[in-house]
């Protein structure tokens, strides 16, 4: 039976799959949806229920695969866009979610900040928390909103904060926006966001951080990992050329792998 190369989910939302095996699939999330345990129903914008009903429902691209199961083994934003890595079953989950909590998952993204830093790389290191206020706080439209407005929002904290280290570095400028690649050595909630608001440049479309706009302008491109099951490298890459034309960037040549240095 051919397997198709997307996710076709029941409200017509369509997902590509930019890698599998027999372990995982990895998906190109689109904006907008959330990464919440299946309990979470309070929007029809939660990515891991969704996916698990399709599942359930049998529908082809699941019963293609003969998949049984479905889990995201780390998260993106919920208005970020790009690799998103799936178990497949729960003994790959427990073991590749142990690599993300143990930093030797290599994670790439681009984002489009407000204004043009003077230097072409630099590095952001201020901890973070948590914040989460004891009521909703943010009005907008249902669960999701709630979710990333009213409920969770990260903070510097140089008391109490949970150490968050990122790399960033200038891919281009047009003089009002610049192109950063950055590169997370940590795993913090919002914590590319929070960074590169605190060095004065934050993403646009940032509402949490920044200035409101359509659409978050963070994409998560790459994602490489040493899979313990087929004891070699894993490398998984988004396509980028759509996202820079969203921000009146030109296509790039795919910039080699970056090494993250010891934290």
């Amino acid at each position: 039976m051919a397997k198709p190369k997307q996710i076709e989910l029941s409200n017509g939302a369509i997902i590509p799959i930019l890698y599998e095996d027999r372990n995982v699939l990895a998906l190109d999330k689109p904006s907008g949806w959330m990464l919440a345990p299946n309990t979470w129903v309070h929007t029809s914008r939660n990515l891991q229920l969704a996916l698990e009903s399709s599942l359930m429902g049998r529908d082809f691209w699941a019963k293609s695969r003969n998949l049984k199961f479905i889990r995201y083994i780390h998260r993106l934003d919920a208005d970020a866009s790009g690799v998103l890595l799936m178990a497949r079953n729960p003994a790959v989950l427990s073991a590749l979610s142990a690599l993300f909590e143990g930093r030797t998952v290599q994670k790439r993204y681009y984002a489009v900040v407000e204004g043009v830093p003077s230097q072409s790389e630099w590095e952001c290191a201020l901890p973070l928390s948590e914040k989460v206020p004891p009521r909703k706080s943010a009005p907008g439209r249902g669960g999701l909103k709630a979710f990333e407005e009213g409920r969770v929002r990260a903070v510097v904290d140089e008391r109490e904060g949970k150490e968050a280290f990122t790399r960033f570095r200038v891919l281009a400028d047009n003089g009002k926006r610049a192109l950063i690649e950055a590169i997370p050595l940590t795993g913090r909630t919002h914590q590319i966001r929070v960074h590169l608001q605190a060095s004065a440049f934050p993403i646009v479309g940032d509402t949490l951080y920044g200035k409101k706009g359509a659409t978050l302008a963070l994409r998560a491109t790459y994602l490489s990992y040493e899979d313990p099951f087929q004891k070699k490298r894993i490398e998984i890459q988004a396509p980028t050329a759509r996202f820079l034309r969203a921000y009146g960037f030109k296509p790039l040549e795919t910039p080699p792998a970056s090494r993250p240095r010891g934290n």
